[in-house]
């Protein structure tokens, strides 16, 4: 068995939680419940979609059940549209019936909705449970599963129901990467963009100085292939958000620097009725953004071309 220790971990005013990043990591997420060292209870719960769920649960509930635990496989409507109160009111009523309680863990096995939706069901049932992240897409690894934001929309405006509730844990399974649809990684590179501009500008010139492609399926970059399987440049990007995560945990300042590109985007998103995804948003927001800052003489125009070729 390979060697389970974090590769990061997020600073939380309830203690602090591991970053495990690897290639095969799905088929160990019961040992690393194991090296958490909590009282869990036996019976725990999955959230996920059909695509995913069909891709992966199996080896999540087997490598669970090595560990003695009882997974309970729930499905939920993949999209963002789906990302409602309506979807939790389903999730509660199975999670329910799994006969959950207070030590029970439910695992969030997807992208950025099955982060948000399972993270705000393993907030509000029983007046908290743990919960556990298990990303399986590059912007779910990146961004969306750092920093505890959990939530759902309302038909007013994204994200305004919602808690902070920081995971026990993040699996982020690099190997899930090399079966990612192309444009959902073009949704996660956004993100990806998106800290480099914020907090790594040698991370910005590599990404441009570099063009990826997908080699017998794997994703490869220049002729030294670094590819997904390294880990390296995806432990760059999330090390952005973790820092400014620590600083600022609950959003009241530097934090709303990772909201760069995402007013335009939440807006994007709602009119076109969610048809566009939260990654193309942002990479159009992102050009949105650094346009008014030129406009607000508060950016130099040369990065307007810089942002928009990269992206």
């Amino acid at each position: 068995m390979q060697k389970l220790e974090p590769r990061l971990r997020v600073t939380a005013p309830n203690g602090s939680y591991g970053i495990y990043v690897g290639a095969e990591l799905l088929n160990y997420v019961g040992d690393i419940v194991a090296s958490l060292g909590g009282k869990f209870s036996r019976r725990c719960a999955i959230v996920t979609n059909p695509t995913v769920g069909a891709r992966y649960a199996a080896r999540v509930v087997d490598a669970l059940a090595r560990k003695n635990f009882e997974a309970r496989v729930i499905e939920i409507p993949d999209g963002e549209k789906f990302k409602t109160l309506e979807t939790m009111r389903a999730v509660y009523d199975q999670l329910i019936d799994a006969r959950i309680d207070r030590g029970s863990i439910i695992f969030a096995l997807g992208g950025g909705v099955i982060g948000d939706v399972a993270g705000f069901c393993a907030a509000t049932i029983l007046r908290g449970v743990p919960f556990i992240q298990i990303s399986t897409t590059l912007l779910a690894m990146v961004d969306a599963s750092i920093g505890g934001k959990v939530g759902v929309d309302h038909p007013r405006g994204k994200n305004l129901i919602g808690a902070f509730y920081p995971p026990r844990a993040i699996i982020a399974d690099i190997a899930t990467l090399n079966t990612l649809p192309e444009v959902e990684w073009r949704c996660g590179m956004a993100e990806v963009v998106k800290h480099a501009i914020v907090g790594d500008a040698k991370l910005f010139d590599w990404l441009e100085e570099r063009r990826w492609t997908k080699d017998d399926g794997r994703w490869t970059v220049d002729e030294r292939r670094w590819t997904i399987d390294d880990g390296r440049w995806i432990e760059r990007a999330l090390r952005v958000k973790v820092e400014i995560v620590a600083r600022d945990p609950f959003e009241r300042g530097e934090r709303m620097k990772l909201n760069l590109g995402h007013t335009f985007a939440h807006a994007l998103e709602i009119v076109s009725d969610f048809q566009l995804r939260h990654g193309e948003a942002v990479g159009i927001g992102l050009v949105c953004a650094t346009r008014f800052a030129v406009l607000q003489k508060i950016s130099d125009a040369s990065l307007v071309e810089r942002v928009e070729q990269l992206l």
